[in-house]
C-alpha cells in the first residue's frame, strides 16, 4: 500500500500566518504538524508516500523531509496548484498510486493512541475502502456518517447543517485500486469541489464502504482553526512532558520499525545539534 498526505490549500481561515508559511510547516510544541500524519502513515507501515501540496510550499517540505531516505522511507512530491477538493488528490496521484493500494491522510489531522499504528496496519489490503468513526460533539463541522445497528453505513454528508450522527469522519481513508477511477467520475459540489464524500458514496452504492470506530482512547485532531492549532499544542505538550515520550518523531517510528539502524539514527541526531528533540533520540538509543 502507498499513502498520499494532502497538504495544500490556502490557509485562508488563519491568514495572516499562512500567507508566507504552510499551515502544515507550522510547530504543533516541538515539531511540524506535518511530522504528526506522516508518522500516522509510518506506523501503519507504509513507507511509499506521496505529498502533495501547492507550488510555493513545495521547496520548503522538500527542504525539511527531503526524499525520506534517510528515515528508510521514500517520499515524493506533487503539486496542487489550486485546491480543488480533497478527491483531486487521486486525480493528481494516479501515477504514482498505479496498481497499488493507497491510503490518505490529511496534512493537518492528528492521530495519537495506544496501538493505532497496529490496528491501521490491519487494513492495508482493503476490499473497496475503509472510513473511521469518531463521536464528536459538533459534527456539522465534519463529514458525518450515518450507520445502522450492524455497523452497515447508510449515508455520508458533508458539514450537514442537521448532522444524522454524531460520527465524524476523520481525515483518513483506506482505499483500495479503483479509487482513481471513481475520482475522476466525481463532478463538482455546489461548493466548487470534488468532494471526497463523492466518491466514499460510490464505493457505498457498491457494497464496498466499511466504517471502523477509531479505539476509545484514541485522539483525533483536525488543526484547521487557530483554536484546534492551540489545541493540539496543549495535548502534545502535556502528554509528552508527563509521560516523557514523543509523539509523531519521525526518525524513532523508522527506528523502532527497523528502517534505520541506530548508527543512522545517531546521523540524524548530529544534525540537529543540541536541540532537547535531539537529546530525546539521545536517550533513546542509549537505552537499548
Amino acid at each position: 500500500m502507498k499513502g498520499i498526505i494532502l497538504a495544500g490549500g490556502s490557509g485562508s481561515r488563519m491568514w495572516p500566518s499562512t500567507q508566507a508559511v504552510s499551515k502544515q510547516l507550522f510547530p504543533i510544541y516541538d515539531k511540524p504538524l506535518i511530522y504528526y500524519p506522516l508518522s500516522t502513515l509510518m506506523l501503519a507501515g507504509i513507507r511509499d508516500i506521496l505529498l502533495i501540496t501547492t507550488p510555493d510550499d513545495k521547496s520548503a517540505f522538500q527542504k525539511l523531509l527531503g526524499t525520506g531516505e534517510s528515515l528508510g522511507i521514500s517520499i515524493s512530491y506533487g503539486v496542487q496548484n489550486y485546491p480543488e477538493g480533497l478527491a483531486q488528490a487521486f486525480i493528481i496521484g494516479e501515477e504514482f498510486i498505479g496498481l497499488e493500494n493507497v491510503a490518505l491522510i490529511l496534512g493537518d489531522n492528528i492521530f495519537h493512541g495506544s496501538g493505532l499504528g497496529r490496528d491501521l496496519a490491519k487494513y492495508k489490503d482493503p476490499n473497496g475502502a475503509i472510513i473511521f468513526g469518531y463521536e464528536v460533539t459538533d459534527a456539522q463541522r465534519y463529514g458525518v456518517a450515518e450507520i445502522d445497528s450492524a455497523g452497515s453505513v447508510l449515508s455520508i454528508e458533508e458539514k450537514p447543517s442537521a448532522p444524522k450522527s454524531k460520527l465524524a469522519i476523520p481525515g483518513l481513508y483506506f482505499f483500495d485500486n479503483s479509487v482513481c477511477t471513481k475520482a475522476k467520475k466525481v463532478k463538482k459540489s455546489k461548493r466548487g469541489e470534488l468532494e471526497i464524500t463523492s466518491v466514499l458514496e460510490m464505493y457505498r452504492q457498491e457494497s464496498e464502504l466499511k466504517l471502523k470506530i477509531l479505539a476509545r482512547g484514541t485522539a483525533w485532531m483536525d488543526c484547521g482553526t487557530v483554536e484546534s492549532l492551540n489545541d493540539a499544542c496543549n495535548y502534545i505538550r502535556v502528554i509528552e512532558e508527563r509521560q516523557g515520550y514523543k509523539i509523531g518523531a519521525l526518525e524513532e517510528v523508522a527506528w523502532r520499525n527497523q528502517w534505520i539502524t541506530s548508527s543512522e539514527l545517531l546521523q540524524l541526531v548530529s544534525s540537529y545539534q543540541k536541540s532537547e528533540y535531539a537529546e530525546y533520540l539521545r536517550r533513546l538509543i542509549a537505552q537499548y
